[in-house]
């Protein structure tokens, strides 16, 4: 029987407590103290629930709907809706299905509204038999259109012989192929993106050197990728009239989106290479250190095409490590703002890049056309840079390398207390672009949006993924994390939206999106930290439950190792399975692996064959890094990438965490060693300081918790004095946008024999503490 549940929220609104989660709902008896749904939207199933009444769908009032913050006029026709579309379907997937695909519940209604249907279509849903409840179903009809599913017609047949049927039962069929078969899969894709080659490669993989324990991709191809972005492509119907950009300047929110086509976007990079051409050697390294801007996607591609290398450096760093990038990459210039603007307030950069580097400074007004500041001897105006083009022919000539040339420098927090800087080549936007084709299924003509930058791995992935593809980029000049934002996605008319969870938190807590239209948006994305399955609940329903398409990867992969997939059910806060190509294996303590189709838990090891991965740090030792300590499997030794994956009942994946010390921050990762290097000289009085992070018990981003221990074991300590000044000192030495969220003074901390700490320990221990101050 389908049930229906009526939640009472005991105690005051701002008591503290877990957010409620289907799957706690699956680990506690219901009871039933009488009461009503609170009418504030979010606060029915977001609070800590003291008491559920479970009835029969043919049983619920229309006082029920109306407590749940619909109209007395309109909870009867709702309630009527609701059974119809319910109708005799037995099974809870089956009737959210029919209750979704009826259109029963529209985006305009109280979210509360929304959680009551879903958490009680799913409240008899037995998790531990059949896994996570899904949401979203692929359409027999309309898989046959994605970008994977129309390629999966054209070549199953022959690919898979008799065992193919359709894109949707032999998806597993299919992926497994292009794990076994890349050489295959990869000339497919090639295909379908827009990819142009100076020099064909002599082949698609070369595995043969088993030294090389990712093979050699590409071999003998040269080609210009920045050049591949910028040029028309009639198969995917991208002309030089096509839209490239889509923009808007926060503070317009009323005035018409802005557009660049093609062409014009052409003319601007090649301007801007014009203008490198005369102040730089082929080879150079230049950053970028910016707010992601059409300039900052101009100069991007514009030092790309011009052979020289990004450097990228993200905006809200603090100048020391803007130093610490600009020396271990040995950039010879950088590109930068006077001003951020966010939220109509402005916020200094140039001040932190001056402080941070010595190096020449080419800077760009934040707004109109004069700067906000005064340049230090040496540095120079945007407008200055691009005079240095004048005179030079408007055409440009592109700089064609090897594949797997270097285009670009990011970088990743590892264990030790610099940040590792990781090479990227041609090769990774293919992956960038191939991924979002088959996962996300972003197609030409596609409108695509994330809010995010270039300093951060999601940056390039935003821009090669858009343009390889033929689709426009969107970009919003300003914070998105206000109604501003989500009023450019209905303009713009979006179809494609990413989004990191503590966004989508704050759009749901602000109710950012009410009397807008999201229901253009086809496809959605979260990436960068654990998501919240009451938010993402939310978010879908503000697109008529469209799919969200969870990813999990790493700047040195140029990819998601895990994702979602269109030709899968999906489940809120969790992954369908491995991107394709991609193949690996979940490890015990032991290090063996597990069985493919057993639910189990443990570090994931990647098939070493991995398609735009790095072969190379440039300062650090890749192998030991990545493949030191990791086992063999089927004849080659396991890539580390270092995460805790958990397989359920059901095939879907969940991230549980780091197994080393690095942690994931607000979507940024970062290395404990690095905190605890800060937060060591926050006070004199402390001897040592250890940093980790920790999951709520509810779900969600992971917290950042500081351990500390004084030098005098007897003083006392006041943890929130420590915690202000422990945050004070991350924000003005290593990031702000790194929170405190627990401070702890203790005598010492566990070590091994050779002195070395173990914060997993600290960690476990943490939990259990905060775990029964949970309970309490």
């Amino acid at each position: 029987p389908l049930f229906l549940i009526r939640i009472v929220v005991a105690g005051p609104a701002s008591s503290k407590c877990t957010r409620h989660k289907l799957a706690e709902c699956h680990r506690r008896p219901y009871h039933w103290r009488g009461g009503s749904w609170p009418r504030a939207s979010g606060r029915a199933c977001g609070g800590h629930m003291a008491a559920i009444a479970m009835r029969s769908v043919r049983e619920v009032r229309v006082s029920d709907m109306e407590a749940a913050g619909l109209a007395a006029a309109d909870a009867g026709p709702f309630l009527a809706a609701l059974r119809s579309a319910v109708g005799g379907h037995g099974d809870a997937a089956a009737a959210w299905a029919a209750v979704v695909a009826a259109g029963v519940l529209r985006p305009d209604h109280p979210h509360a509204l929304h959680q009551l249907v879903y958490y009680s279509v799913y409240a008899g849903w037995d998790r531990a038999a059949r896994g996570p409840p899904p949401y979203w179903f692929p359409s027999p009809i309309d898989c046959k259109q994605t970008n994977l599913g129309r390629v999966m017609e054209e070549n199953g047949p022959k690919l898979l012989g008799a065992s193919y049927k359709d894109p949707i039962s032999s998806f597993g069929l299919f992926h497994k192929f292009a794990v076994e078969n890349q050489e295959v899969y990869w000339k497919i894709v090639l295909k379908e993106l827009s990819i142009k080659f100076l020099q064909e490669p002599m082949s698609i993989l070369d595995a043969s050197d088993k030294s090389k324990k990712g093979g050699t991709w590409f071999p003998g191809a040269v080609l210009n990728i920045a050049e591949c972005c910028l040029l028309p492509r009639p198969s995917q119907n991208r002309t030089d009239e096509s839209t490239a950009i889509v923009w808007r300047d926060e503070g317009f929110d009323h005035y018409p989106v802005n557009r660049m086509s093609l062409k014009e976007l052409r003319t601007l990079v090649m301007t801007v290479a014009n203008a490198l051409d005369t102040m730089f050697q082929k080879g150079d390294r230049i950053a970028i250190d910016m707010p992601m801007t059409c300039n900052a996607v101009i100069i991007y591609l514009a030092i790309i095409l011009g052979g020289f290398v990004v450097v990228s450096i993200a905006d809200s760093f603090a100048p020391q490590e803007i130093g610490t990038r600009m020396r271990v990459a040995k950039a010879k210039a950088i590109f930068t703002q006077d001003f951020i603007i966010r939220g109509g307030k402005k916020f200094p950069l140039y001040s932190c890049v001056m402080k941070g580097t010595s190096c020449k400074a080419i800077v760009i007004p934040a707004t109109g056309d004069c700067l906000g500041v005064t340049l230090r001897d040496g540095d120079m105006s945007w407008k200055d840079f691009l005079s240095r083009a004048a005179g030079r022919s408007p055409m440009y000539s592109p700089v064609y390398q090897s594949a797997d040339a270097l285009i670009n420098i990011l970088f990743s927090s590892g264990t030790t207390g610099e940040p590792k800087a990781i090479p990227w080549t041609q090769l990774c936007p293919i992956r960038c672009g191939a991924d979002t084709w088959a996962n996300l299924d972003v197609r030409p003509k596609d409108i695509s949006c994330l809010p995010t930058n270039l300093g951060w791995v999601m940056g390039p992935i935003q821009l090669f993924s858009c343009f390889l593809n033929g689709a426009t980029l969107a970009l919003y000049h300003g914070s998105p994390l206000g109604r501003g934002f989500c009023k450019f996605v209905q303009d713009a008319h979006v179809s494609a939206l990413g989004s990191v969870p503590s966004l989508v938190k704050l759009w749901k807590a602000g109710n950012h999106t009410k009397g807008l239209d999201w229901t253009k948006i086809r496809v959605l994305a979260t990436t960068g930290e654990a998501s919240d399955i009451d938010d993402n609940l939310w978010l879908s329903s503000r697109t008529c439950y469209k799919p969200i398409v969870e990813c999990c990867g790493g700047t040195e992969l140029a990819s998601s190792f895990i994702q979602g997939s269109l030709l899968q059910p999906q489940v809120f806060g969790a992954f369908s399975g491995a991107s394709m190509s991609t193949g690996f294996v979940i490890l015990d303590e032991q290090g063996n692996p597990y069985p493919d189709d057993v639910p189990c838990s443990g570090e994931v090891g990647l098939f070493p064959l991995y398609f735009g991965a790095t072969d190379r740090l440039l300062n650090a030792d890749h192998d030991k890094v990545y493949f030191d300590g990791m086992p063999v499997y089927r004849g080659r030794q396991l890539r580390r990438h270092g995460d805790i994956i958990q397989r359920t009942v059901g095939g879907y994946y969940i991230v549980q965490g780091r197994a080393d010390d690095t942690m994931n921050l607000g979507g940024i990762k970062t290395s404990s060693v690095e905190i605890e290097r800060v937060c060591n000289g926050a006070d004199e009085g402390l001897l040592e300081t250890a940093a980790i992070s920790v999951k709520p018990s509810g779900g969600g981003p992971e917290q950042l918790a500081i351990l500390a221990v004084p030098k005098d074991r007897s003083a006392t300590y006041d943890a929130n004095l420590l915690k202000g000044k422990f945050q004070r000192a991350i924000q003005r030495n290593l990031n702000p946008l790194f929170k405190v969220s627990y401070v702890k003074v203790v005598p010492e901390f566990p070590r091994t024999a050779s002195n070395k700490l173990l914060r997993r320990v600290l960690r476990d221990q943490l939990k259990q503490e905060l775990a029964n101050r949970s309970k309490l």
